[in-house]
């Protein structure tokens, strides 16, 4: 009977606050506190985890790591909103808000507060579970040829060759990895009873409980997703399920409501992002895969899968600012309209917040490495190629606290590409997230062509700790390599061989630390000098080349390794720029580069000789960057334009540049 009084209560509440709708309320500064030397640097630390420090040292340098994002909304502005009537539910240091229930009577009169700047509805994202869950019953996959028995788990870790850094003792120790889902149910848990849990947070809830709490209106299965999504990436239960990085410390954030239709609002993510930052994630992965919820009141539309428009997405970016490699679901919308007109294929595409900028958006293969046809595809509004990589995420093998099921869907792909991350990190604990990022990407098995299929490709555990590293120690940088290889044998003389003009090769002979890493202290050069350089060693009577054509290269000054992808962090003009088509002439399409040195409101259209605007490539906002769009000759109205000479113009914020282009068909 307490039970039942106590759940009529909420609902009364409840229904209480329905009444009102959510909002954000944005502050135009942060008060007498909006200077960092105002306060206490003491004060703002203690807010801070030890691991984050480290890694925004690592970032921003040793005095530089407090952030203004780090100050609390001004104290005064959120009392003098609470005595107003307004119900506030999360501070948000990042974005200088709260959220907060209100009446839409009050917009006005709180718009009119002098350090309010503006205000915007909290948006709701309908949760997609694309296939059935099948319970698994009898006996598990037999053990293989590895040292952990991986049962019913073998297949999605097998693909992407997870077993091979297992059975070499890496396992994601001392690195800390946050996740946001649904909740979590471990304790009582077989394949996640000794998962390392630093800390868990509800921001439903606002408490510390992320297992299901039905006394406070969570569903039956409020936790079960979050659950599955753990014990895909951390699971350690011989014969049944191993996760690929089970032995990482865990941050765990309960951000998505499931009572009656599953959905997530906005305000949750960010606040539980911004949780898991402070308290030392370096890692982390959302399996949240949403679409528009709120209808008929004003949605998100595909034209704002740009990376900055949603506050999920501008989360992430901030988070991978502050030094986090982020990853995420890439959506279960493949097989519906959502965004299908966009682009190169009619697929549907990503959902926010796989368009941030450098998350690592993740799709989803079958065992054979065929793409799931709900798998969301790319791109981006804008134009960026998305899903950044694919693992397995049809027939992947989880655990709840009823057993062991298999499901699909890009949530389950995620953790397991995250958790590789986590290998990466544990085995070379120098990288930073942007290095993790960029190897990562030349790690998938469509590096050399990636599309909005299925990105760089396949992500593969084994390649990616391969790949070359750079590890800058005071004013010296050192490159390490492994070889490590799905075959047992032994190599002998490792060379390197290393030219700064592609004709002159030194060789230096290598030898192996304590783990089993070969290293190379980079010759002094000049910042921005380029350096070519190849691997060579014997192996069962023959010399292998690695790579076996071309070269890696590095650009003296910066951490990136390049093969497919490129070698060096391209560097912004001074003034927004239009560079000249290529090719031109042209026939099928041509490519048009740009850079913004700020974001702005931009219009990119071509125009025939008679000045007539005849297609526009792009007109809104865009962040600062390099920007690239395709036209292939293809006018407003869906007709082939005729052979002839064409201007493309590029107006940013009044001003413009102008570059002709040929077609030639």
């Amino acid at each position: 009977m307490r039970l039942i009084l106590i759940s009529l209560i909420l609902l009364l509440l409840n229904a209480g606050l329905t009444a009102q709708s959510k909002y954000f309320v944005f502050f135009k500064d942060k008060g007498n506190r909006a200077a960092l030397n105002k306060i206490s640097r003491e004060e703002i630390s203690s807010l801070l985890s030890s691991q984050t420090i480290e890694r925004r040292k690592r970032i921003f340098g040793e005095n530089d790591f407090l952030r203004y994002e780090d100050l609390p909304p001004d104290s005064s502005y959120v009392n003098k909103l609470e005595s107003m009537g307004v119900k506030i539910v999360h501070q948000l240091k990042w974005f200088n808000a709260v959220s907060c229930y209100m009446n839409e009577g009050m917009l006005e009169e709180i718009k009119a507060l002098d350090f309010v700047d503006s205000i915007r509805k909290v948006k709701s994202y309908k949760f997609s579970y694309p296939v059935q869950d099948k319970q698994l019953s009898g006996k598990a996959i037999a053990k293989s040829q590895f040292n952990e028995d991986y049962g019913y788990s073998l297949k999605q870790n097998l693909l992407s060759h997870i077993p091979y850094l297992h059975d070499l003792g890496i396992t994601g120790k001392g690195v800390v990895v946050g996740l946001l889902d649904t909740g979590f149910r471990y304790k009582d848990n077989p394949s996640l009873k000794y998962v390392d849990v630093l800390a868990e947070r509800d921001f439903i809830q606002n408490d510390n409980i992320t297992e299901n709490e039905p006394s406070k209106g969570d569903a039956s299965n409020q936790d079960r997703h979050g659950t599955a999504v753990l014990s895909i990436i951390a699971g350690y239960d011989p014969g049944n399920q191993i996760g690929p990085a089970y032995e990482a410390s865990y941050l765990l954030a309960k951000t998505e409501y499931v009572p009656s239709e599953t959905h997530l609002e906005e305000d949750n993510y960010a606040a539980g992002v911004e949780w898991l930052e402070a308290n030392g994630a370096f890692i982390i992965s959302s399996s949240l895969g949403y679409n528009i919820f709120d209808k008929p009141e004003s949605s998100y539309l595909f034209e704002d899968m740009n990376g900055e428009t949603t506050i999920v997405a501008r989360a992430l970016n901030k988070a991978f600012e502050f030094g986090v490699a982020t990853f995420t679901s890439a959506g279960n919308e493949g097989a519906t309209s959502w965004g299908a007109e966009f682009g190169d294929n009619l697929y549907g595409k990503i959902v926010s917040p796989a368009d941030a900028f450098n998350v690592i958006a993740v799709g989803a293969v079958d065992d054979s490495n065929r793409v799931a046809g709900f798998s969301s595809r790319g791109p981006t509004a804008d134009g960026r190629i998305k899903p950044e990589l694919v693992a397995m995420g049809s027939g992947v093998s989880y655990a709840t606290s009823s057993g062991y099921f298999t499901g699909n869907g890009t949530s389950f792909s995620a953790p397991i590409t995250a958790g590789i991350a986590a290998l990466l990190k544990s085995f070379y604990p120098h990288l930073t997230n942007a290095q993790i990022r960029h190897i990562m990407l030349e790690s998938g098995d469509n590096a050399s062509s990636p599309n909005n299929e299925r990105g760089w490709g396949l992500i593969s555990a084994l390649r990616a700790v391969n790949f070359p590293n750079l590890n800058r120690i005071s004013n010296s940088y050192i490159l390490n390599k492994t070889f490590f290889d799905t075959l047992d044998y032994e190599i002998s003389n490792p060379e390197i061989h290393y030219s700064t003009d592609n004709m002159n090769f030194s060789v230096y002979k290598l030898t192996k630390n304590e783990k089993n890493v070969y290293q190379f202290q980079l010759p002094f050069l000049s910042d921005g000098e380029v350096l070519s350089f190849y691997y060579t060693y014997e192996a069962n009577g023959q010399q292998i080349r690695v790579p076996s054509s071309a070269y890696y290269k590095i650009q003296y000054g910066k951490l990136n390794v390049g093969y497919n992808l490129s070698f060096e962090e391209r560097t912004l003009p001074d003034e927004f720029t239009l560079l000249q088509n290529y090719p031109n002439p042209f026939n099928a399409e041509t490519n048009i580069e740009f850079a913004l040195t700020e974001a702005a409101n931009i219009d990119l259209s071509i125009y025939n000789l008679l000045g007539q605007r005849i297609f526009t490539l792009y007109s809104g906002e865009l962040y600062e960057g390099w920007h690239k769009f395709k036209w292939n000759g293809i006018s407003n109205n869906n007709l082939n334009a005729a052979s002839g000479l064409y201007f493309c113009r590029l107006q940013v914020n009044g001003k413009q540049k102008v570059i002709k282009i040929v077609l030639m068909r």
